[in-house]
């Protein structure tokens, strides 16, 4: 009785190691069909990511040249305004001498 028992577990044990090693063949298989799918659309966005990470960069180096020429810029506008009021001066000053240039 109690080999037959003993049978009768290691039979149960038999077939639920079988069924569960068959089970993971499954899922690895599954696993294996899942991954191709997903792997073509998971390169395309790794070189989309890719790309707009070189235009990150290439946005900020310009970025930073753009605030360089600004600021060049700006120095250039003082300089002008600078020479522009000594213009304006010069004409105020030099208002009273119209009086006596003769007009075109």
């Amino acid at each position: 009785m109690v080999l037959l028992v003993f049978l009768f577990a290691l039979g149960i044990s038999l077939a639920a190691l079988l069924y569960a090693t068959l089970r993971g063949i499954g899922v690895y298989r599954q696993a294996k069909r899942t991954g191709r799918a997903v792997g073509v659309p998971l390169q395309a966005l790794e070189t989309k990511t890719a790309e707009i990470d070189r235009h990150l960069d290439s946005f900020d180096r310009s970025s930073k040249e753009l605030e360089i020429a600004l600021a060049q810029f700006r120095r250039s506008q003082a300089q002008l305004q600078v020479l522009r009021d000594s213009v304006d001066r010069a004409k105020a000053r030099l208002h009273w001498l119209r009086v006596f240039l003769p007009v075109r």
